[in-house]
């Protein structure tokens, strides 16, 4: 018997043990009814960042490169939010963990929408940023988990829907904003859809993290290496073009918020 398969037969018995609701675990397998749509609703409240930046940098009277500093501040949020959410997704489980970075990501997103000083725009940006590293690589975790326990292939059909819900996401607020909402307007609904899709998942996502018995950090060799400095390159072309697509749209093209976010909702 694999590693895998004894550690899925035991996690099966343990979320049995948690008392979790009838359904929850989808023919014996912790949190398959669930993950896919936690997916879902993780790129739909990201896409909602889609056309705050320019935003940001019209009401703070930001030029491009402070405005470059300030996304900065996003990606150091996220790139100090990941390991620590791996380690505490071990230790406190991915349920938990998971719900701190969404309360984060809600407190965060009112502040991009409103402050125009250049400290409380870091300190959103990097809240923000530090909440979408969090449920970002906490969801890609429990993915893994339910994935291997299934013994299924269902990695592709979590990206898929993580996708679709870029999709629906700037759409949604693409839809919000060409009904004359404010911006801080649609960002509380995006706020209310995604707790209330937390309150719905919470109970069903997993008490517990990976198990391993490893070094809390391990300098990447070989593949593993080569996997990371192309995920590298992806990652940097897809943040660049995330980021700067909606000033571009804005200060270029002459774009309006709601036509903005139309276009944003077809970018990958």
């Amino acid at each position: 018997m694999s590693r895998w398969t004894s550690f899925a037969e035991r996690k099966t018995k343990d979320i049995h043990d948690c008392h979790h609701p009838p359904g929850a675990c989808g023919s014996g397998t912790p949190g398959t009814n669930v993950d896919p749509y936690r997916v879902f609703y993780c790129r739909l409240r990201h896409r909602g960042l889609g056309t705050v930046g320019p935003l940001c940098q019209a009401r703070a009277q930001l030029n491009e490169g402070t405005l470059g500093l300030l996304l900065l501040c996003l990606g150091v949020g996220s790139i100090i939010a990941m390991p620590v959410a791996g380690a505490l997704a071990s230790r406190f489980g991915c349920r938990r963990v998971l719900s701190a970075g969404t309360l984060l990501l809600c407190v965060a997103l009112p502040m991009l929408a409103t402050v125009s000083s250049i400290p409380l725009l870091m300190a959103g940006l990097f809240l923000f940023g530090a909440g979408l590293g969090t449920v970002d690589s906490t969801v890609n975790l429990q993915a893994v988990i339910v994935e291997r326990a299934s013994g299924k292939t269902m990695m592709s059909g979590f990206h898929g829907l993580f996708s679709l819900g870029g999709i629906v996401g700037a759409a949604g607020v693409s839809a919000l904003l060409g009904l004359g909402l404010s911006p801080l307007s649609a960002t509380l609904v995006v706020i209310v859809i995604t707790l209330g899709a937390l309150l719905k998942a919470a109970p069903h996502l997993l008490p517990y993290g990976s198990e391993s018995s490893g070094p809390a950090f391990a300098i990447p060799h070989g593949v593993v290496l080569f996997i990371g400095c192309l995920c590298f390159i992806v990652f940097l072309a897809e943040g660049a073009v995330l980021d700067w697509s909606a000033v571009f749209l804005s200060d270029e093209r002459g774009l309006d918020e709601a036509t903005r976010a139309w276009v944003m909702r077809r970018l990958p």
